[in-house]
């Protein structure tokens, strides 16, 4: 796969060092995981490997073929400090909601608690180090909806966020690829206007949808997650 321009790399750019990690498809798709404590944050990411992951977002489908998506990094230290805050702030009250990795943890039982303390363990570590990642990657979509009731208003958001995530989604899967870490995170949401105002991004026309820090990871050998069953998740022809 071609590389981008090492003009435009930063420190840290090799263009000589292999393209891509030897995955096969499968072995990609199952082992890109949430990465938070093996993030390399003392090995700076160079801005052109960057650019190739959203240069291969930019394939992934979009409804009407509208393309409104924009990726946001932020690599200023101040930036990302001020972001990296205001997560923080949400996760106080994130520990408390009933659909946080704490409260399901305490529900855990069996080979479950060991998981989610360790999906615990590494929420925590991320929501205090999230400013040390080379990039703050912020995935956005053109257009700011209202509130709509009944179908129209299902079809319409599920046509919005349809039209971002699956580019995210390839986003990742191309950091994995490339030996980077991502970790698929919403809490910023809670103070996404304040944050629109610290990167200049048009509240009004743009949501933002997602964040993820983008770092080196400390390894590549990630594993297939574990207890991914079939049973009780697919349905044919009937629930």
């Amino acid at each position: 796969m071609p590389r981008l321009d090492p003009d435009r790399a930063g420190p840290g750019y090799d263009a000589a060092m292999p393209s891509t990690l030897d995955l096969s498809p499968d072995e990609l798709l199952t082992t890109t995981r949430a990465v938070r404590k093996r993030l390399d944050f003392d090995r700076p990411v160079p801005l052109a490997l960057a650019q190739e992951c959203v240069q291969i977002a930019l394939q992934a489908p979009s409804g009407s073929n509208a393309r409104g998506w924009h990726f946001m990094l932020v690599g200023d230290e101040a930036k990302r400090r001020q972001i990296g805050d205001l997560y923080r702030q949400a996760f106080e009250g994130y520990r408390s909601m009933p659909v946080s990795a704490h409260a399901l943890a305490e529900k855990a039982s069996g080979d479950d608690v060991g998981v989610m303390q360790q999906v615990v363990g590494s929420a925590e570590a991320l929501a205090e180090n999230l400013h040390r990642a080379s990039f703050l990657v912020i995935p956005c979509i053109e257009g700011r909806l209202p509130a709509i009731p009944g179908p129209m208003g299902q079809l319409a958001h599920a046509s919005q966020f349809g039209s971002i995530l699956p580019a995210f989604w390839s986003f990742m899967l191309a950091a994995r690829a490339r030996g980077l870490g991502t970790a698929w995170t919403t809490l910023h949401l809670l103070h996404e206007e304040e944050i629109a105002g610290i990167l200049g991004i048009p509240f009004s026309e743009v949501m933002q949808t997602a964040l993820s820090p983008l770092a080196f990871t400390l390894g590549t050998d990630f594993k297939p997650a574990k207890n991914r069953s079939l049973d009780g998740t697919l349905h044919v022809d009937a629930w």
